[in-house]
């Protein structure tokens, strides 16, 4: 049997029962929004009161600054990204209502021996190193240059491959602990989509797979870095030309994507034909540049992988925690229900990526000492011109219509809002 997590809500009208068996994050709160939503006569829950981060059979409650505080066994919980692990038995307090905690967890994982990409198995890691980290360098048919740069999940090389000469990005992502077979399999089946995505506004995905609990991909190498990069070179903003150009070339990427028709090999060994993918993490880090000078071509990097290798629970993050930096990139439909995310939010993280290049910030503030998922969920974006004025007026108006923040975003397509970019010009 998969593992669970049960919560049951008592003090409400009715006691409710609410049972997780993937990865998921839920609101606690007042809010229509809120996944487990308290009676608005609640008035000591606030309206978004606290986060469940769930990876069965792991639970994790996160309160996000509410006014009278989340209780775990009748203990305070402090605010911010901490947060406090529970386990079978605990009891959640949230105003007067009390919700608790049942666990059912599955056989533990064990690590096991060397698995193949469903798509491709060329090639495969050999053991990881004692201290954890993959033995790159064992990597067969790769020769590494040099690193690219490193993040919390794991390493970019610059890599040759010895048959064809071909340099490219080599990313290895280590699992944390053991790995879950069923997770480990549902992120390989997201590479396998990923991989058949071509277009020139997309970075090729070559090759990958899994050893143990380590998972490598290779992908065509950008040798002008990424639009972060750039904008840094050019003292944290850019002209518009070169901003609306970066955005215009992400959004013929993203027409191309949210359309595609990718193979999915179904967890039961099928194969079917989906529609579309959405990315869930555009940011100007991963937006990268190949090409010559002005005349550089625009890829979309990563898409996807890094955060399905999150939402599968293998990089042992919370979700939470794992969102990072990439709130300042996020809409709040996405926070409120990452699990589902449709294309909009690509094209809200695309229009906060064009307002960062133009004014150096993003578009809500983010104090030091607030909860930044809070931040999200509570405030709305700086309007564009209180931070660049001298922006054309057009312009700034596609911009803060675009990231207009709501419980869900309001439909549209990466052709429609280009078309509106072009014709604030």
């Amino acid at each position: 049997m998969p593992s669970s997590v049960t919560l049951t809500l008592h003090g409400a009208p009715a006691p409710a029962a609410y049972v997780f068996d993937d990865r998921t994050t839920y609101l606690v709160g007042r809010a229509r929004e809120c996944g487990i939503r308290l009676a608005g006569t609640e008035k000591r829950a606030s309206r978004h009161h606290c986060m469940l981060d769930v990876n069965p059979p792991q639970l994790r409650v996160r309160d996000l600054g509410s006014r009278n505080g989340t209780y775990v066994n009748g203990e305070r919980v402090p605010p911010g990204p901490a947060g406090r692990d529970l386990a079978d038995g605990d009891e959640i307090g949230v105003g007067g209502a009390v919700l608790r905690v049942s666990v059912q967890a599955a056989e533990p994982a064990t690590a096991f021996a060397e698995a193949r990409d469903p798509v491709d198995a060329v090639h495969a890691l050999l053991a990881a190193a004692e201290a954890g980290e993959p033995d790159v360098a064992g990597i067969r048919g790769y020769r590494l240059l040099q690193e690219l740069g490193r993040g919390g999940q794991g390493v970019v090389h610059l890599a040759r491959d010895e048959q064809t000469g071909q340099l490219l990005a080599l990313k290895t992502l280590t699992a944390h602990g053991a790995v879950d077979p069923a997770a480990r399999d549902g992120f390989l089946r997201e590479f396998a989509c990923t991989r058949a995505l071509r277009h020139p506004n997309v970075v090729a995905f070559h090759g990958g797979g899994a050893h143990g609990s380590t998972f490598y991909f290779t992908s065509e190498y950008c040798r002008l870095g990424s639009v972060a990069d750039l904008t840094a070179q050019a003292r944290g903003r850019l002209s518009i030309d070169q901003a609306v150009g970066v955005t215009l070339q992400t959004l013929r990427g993203l027409q191309y994507a949210h359309a595609a028709e990718v193979p999915v090999r179904l967890a039961d060994g099928t194969s079917a034909v989906h529609r579309g993918l959405v990315h869930r993490d555009i940011k100007p880090q991963n937006l990268l540049l190949t090409g010559a000078g002005n005349r550089a071509t625009v890829k979309i990097a990563d898409f996807g992988l890094s955060k399905a290798f999150d939402s599968a629970g293998l990089s042992g993050h919370t979700l939470t925690g794992a969102m990072g930096g990439t709130l300042a990139f996020m809409p709040r439909g996405q926070v409120i229900d990452f699990k589902y995310a449709l294309p909009e939010v690509d094209l809200w993280a695309t229009t906060a990526s064009l307002y960062w290049m133009l004014t150096g910030s993003p578009p809500r503030d983010f104090p030091a000492d607030a909860d930044p998922v809070a931040v999200v969920l509570q405030e709305s974006p700086v309007p564009v011109r209180d931070r660049l004025p001298t922006l054309p007026r057009r312009l700034a108006a596609v911009i803060d219509t675009a990231l207009i923040d709501k419980p869900r975003i309001a439909p549209t397509t990466a052709a429609d809002l280009a078309k509106a970019i072009r014709q604030a010009l």
